[in-house]
């Protein structure tokens, strides 16, 4: 032992040696080795364990065992264990522990806000979505059989474990299940009753079942969590992630996470695959619907799975046709489980606790070389996206001209009268239902009336029995009449009311407006028939124009492909109905067939449209040459939008750069002069996690900054949280000094920072060291002092 050690382990640790037991540790690890499996796991998550020891088996010529494994993960945690205790001890230093400091500030260009700024209708987007992928295999006995010979999951032989990883990126599962069943009931009523929600309906209700428990039930036997729910900002920073637990995406799940966000972010705009749904579920339960209604929660389609809504949905949830989302298409999720769909390999026959572990570290890994890594290229790229459709004004002006169209403002128009009229396909209008219904009361009160007749009088009987035969008879008669004169009270009463609601006198038969109501009647199945099968066929070719349009990508072409495919199903059963009704006509409509509609490619093929109840064939929103335009107008407008957001973000992200920096510089400095320089080094560490990225950041934004069409500034502003100020002594006291643009003034700082670094490192390693075994000796001494 080395003088001033407690333990046999504590002093393994000061020299560099992980062991693998607390007291007399026979075997140890190198840290460096842990560092490089932490570091490469990260990089590649496919890498587990058990490759990477049976890579140092190779590399030592030693023979693989399988307790060298085991050995390697208890080392491998109290490893990761200590780095998070020591973690936790920079962020108290630096007075980052409050709760959820990290979510509100994980992204500095969503986050990190300015004095004086512009306020957005959205201060903030993020993407939610679930995924299934890093499922946990469940460890059971072998299964067992009931009484009926039908076979049951085994009993569960988990290892009990029930540490838990650092940080915060998880919903704690209690919190999640206390959305399970609170105001369900009450949420459905509201449902039903709610007369917006049933008028507004979009008619994706049957299509999008992500939230159906069913879906995965066959997974129950296998799995316990059975993937993650995540959410994201629009800058793939992680918020907030819940397990799923032996089931599919419930809501649940979306509950407990847009709670919290509301609660900790305030207002946002959230991208759902079936946001159309969600948002209303959001509004409509009463544990979210008045804190909704307070921070304005809007939940959104994004735009590739929108594509396969319905159109009455896309017109209305669509990101395109939503103010104040800019051009963000809100898929962040779909994009981040590609990458994080690697690590399945390696957490799906873990333990709970490794499972959680692992992908915890994913996330911080994530942030910082990702996330953080990539934020300004994505900034300049979402930027020179926006220039791009910005530059199709000029030929946005020549196709109206070339239409006769004066202003923009009726682009707007057009996609309202879309929406009106794919709405009145849905549901029949109200004044023709009501005369139909009319009608059909006028025609029941004259059947209830001829009933309700007194009936002739029978002969007289000539014996006993025929007199009883006759009086039963007419008992029979009688009370047929008594119901008959009941069924002609309510139909008065009715038809009184109806009379009442329309402002008419009583029709009469042969008049114009007892014609004209049974002509609608006779009509009435038909035009039903029609209007669904228009209003499918009419969306099925505006989706086609969206295949066509030049600028849809391959995957979202794919997409529309596939959803298009699915509804085929309700497209022939829509002509069937059709036809049947078209064959009662008089005289007989034309009939259609599925090769027929197939041809339709534009308004003007499809005949039928005549016999609705409005042509639309000749409306310029129709036509292919206006939805063009129309939908290039709506880019653009969200492009001047996206423009005002970027240019917010990246002034902060500028800003955040220079304060974050000076901050840490300080803490740095103080707890090095205060004498504690271990947990200086750790924050000078902590300091040059991000920084090495920095000067890379304020090139590029620099080189944006000079292209034309650039609007922004990169000059630094002022923090509305003063956090980072207070009793920080600034290098630079002016705040509105220009960003850097010179490469070489870039490095500048990167080389002072290495080479101040260099010059203690020996102290610093030897002062970590310190800081780990002093680190170990505590948690030998908390695992001793629980026995």
């Amino acid at each position: 032992m080395i003088q001033g050690d407690l333990l046999v382990a504590s002093a393994y640790v000061r020299q560099g040696l992980m062991p693998v037991s607390p007291y007399l540790p026979g075997v140890v690890i190198t840290i460096r080795a842990l560092e490089t499996f932490r570091v490469a796991h990260l990089r590649c998550p496919r890498l587990g364990v058990q490759a990477w020891v049976r890579a140092l088996c190779d590399l030592h010529g030693v023979p693989p065992r399988t307790y060298l494994a085991q050995q390697f993960t208890v080392a491998f945690d109290l490893y990761l264990a200590i780095r998070a205790v020591v973690d936790k001890r920079v962020q108290v230093a630096l007075a980052r522990n409050t709760p959820n400091w990290r979510l509100k500030n994980s992204c500095p260009a969503c986050l990190y806000k300015l004095e004086g700024e512009e306020e957005l209708l959205f201060p903030m987007l993020a993407t939610i979505d679930g995924n299934n992928s890093l499922k946990r295999f469940w460890r059971r006995e072998r299964e067992d059989f009931d009484e009926d010979g039908a076979a049951i999951p085994g009993a569960s032989k988990e290892r009990v474990d029930n540490r838990e990883p650092a940080g915060d990126y998880y919903l704690p599962r209690e919190e999640v299940d206390r959305w399970a069943k609170e105001g369900l009931e009450e949420m459905m009523k509201g449902f039903v009753a709610n007369d917006d929600w049933l008028e507004d309906e979009d008619g994706c209700g049957e299509r999008w079942q992500n939230m159906k428990e069913d879906v995965t039930a066959r997974a129950y036997g296998m799995y316990d969590e059975t993937g993650i729910f995540p959410a994201l900002c629009r800058h793939n920073f992680m918020l907030v992630v819940v397990d799923m637990v032996k089931s599919g995406e419930l809501a649940k799940y979306g509950f407990a996470i847009t709670n919290h966000l509301m609660r900790t972010l305030g207002k946002l705009g959230v991208g759902y695959d079936i946001g159309c749904k969600f948002d209303k579920m959001v509004k409509s339960h009463p544990g979210l619907a008045a804190l909704a209604a307070e921070t304005g929660f809007k939940c959104l389609v994004g735009a590739f799975h929108g594509c396969g809504h319905c159109r009455c949905c896309q017109v209305k949830n669509l990101t395109t046709y939503v103010e104040g989302v800019g051009l963000e298409g809100l898929e962040g999720c779909e994009s981040f489980f590609s990458k994080s769909n690697s690590l399945a390999s390696t957490t799906r026959y873990a333990t709970a606790f490794h499972r959680k572990q692992a992908i915890t570290e994913y996330f911080k890994h994530a942030d910082t070389f990702d996330a953080y890594q990539s934020l300004s290229l994505l900034l300049c790229n979402k930027y020179r996206a926006a220039l791009k459709v910005k530059a199709t004004l000029p030929a946005l002006l020549h196709t109206m001209a070339a239409l006769n169209i004066e202003s923009r403002e009726v682009f707007g128009t057009w996609l309202e009268k879309e929406k009106v009229f794919l709405q009145t396909l849905s549901k029949e209008p109200p004044q023709e239902t009501l005369e139909m219904e009319y009608y059909q009361k006028l025609v029941n009160l004259r059947l209830t009336e001829v009933l309700s007749l007194p009936a002739p009088e029978a002969p007289p009987a000539a014996d006993a029995a025929g007199y009883q035969r006759a009086a039963a008879a007419t008992r029979a008669i009688e009370t047929q009449r008594r119901h008959a004169l009941e069924r002609r009270d309510k139909s008065l009463a009715t038809v009184q009311d109806l009379e009442a609601r329309l402002g008419t006198e009583r029709w009469v038969p042969g008049g114009e407006k007892w014609e004209g109501a049974a002509t609608m009647v006779g009509r009435r199945r038909y035009q039903r028939a029609l209007d669904a099968l228009e209003g499918l066929i009419i969306a099925r070719m505006f989706e086609l124009f969206k295949v066509n349009l030049a600028g849809t990508g391959y995957k979202l072409r794919k997409h529309i492909a596939k959803a298009l495919q699915a509804r085929s199903k309700a497209v022939k059963a829509a002509i069937e109905r059709y036809n049947a009704a078209a064959d009662g006509m008089t005289p007989r409509k034309p009939t259609l067939s599925w090769e027929q509609v197939v041809d339709f490619a534009f308004l003007s093929d499809f005949d039928l449209l005549r016999e609705g109840r409005e042509d639309i064939r000749e409306e310029p929103w129709a036509l292919p040459s206006g939805r063009a335009a129309m939908d290039q107008h709506f880019k653009l407008l969200r492009a001047d939008e996206e423009i005002k957001r970027l240019n917010l973000e990246i002034r902060r992200f500028v800003t955040y750069i220079d304060d974050e920096d000076v901050f840490l510089a300080h803490h740095e400095a103080r707890l090095r002069t205060g004498g504690n320089p271990g947990l200086a080094h750790q924050v000078g560490l902590h300091r040059m996690e991000r920084a090495r990225f920095d000067s890379m950041h304020l090139e590029r934004l620099g080189k944006l900054s000079t292209e034309h069409g650039f609007t922004g500034s990169i000059r630094c502003g002022v923090s509305v949280s003063k956090e980072r100020h207070e009793g920080v002594a600034r290098a630079v006291g002016d705040t509105e000094m220009p960003a850097p643009r010179s490469t070489d003034v870039h490095m500048a700082p990167a080389r002072r920072n290495e080479a101040g670094r260099e010059e203690d490192e020996d102290d610093g390693e030897d002062a970590d060291l310190d800081e780990l075994a002093d680190t170990f000796v505590s948690i030998v001494q908390i695992a001793h002092d629980d026995r």
